[in-house]
């Protein structure tokens, strides 16, 4: 069964972006997928709700900024999920026509 959390569009590309790179910043997050502050909240908050993101909230330059980061939990769970995906693709085979 596919994880139900990592298995949503939005949600994938935000713990997959955030795979690869040791941070990413709200403002670089929004600008990559080109989504609203409140549909970025609504994904933040499924992925921080089962502890697959640490988000940390500081100043720099007087200005609030924020910063999410993935957990090892959540780099293990995006990792099975990408494997059971993969096992799904290989099993696909092309049409006879």
């Amino acid at each position: 069964m596919l994880n139900k959390v990592l298995h949503h569009p939005i949600r994938t590309q935000i713990i997959a972006l955030l795979y690869v790179k040791d941070a990413i910043a709200f403002k670089v997050l929004k600008k990559e997928l080109e989504l609203s502050d409140g549909a970025i909240a609504t994904h933040i908050k499924a992925l921080d709700k089962e502890g697959y993101i640490k988000i940390h909230k500081f100043f720099e330059e007087n200005k609030p900024k924020t910063e999410y980061s993935i957990t090892p939990k959540g780099k293990d769970d995006f990792y099975q999920y990408i494997t059971q995906l993969k096992g799904f693709i290989n099993d696909v085979e092309p049409p006879q026509n």
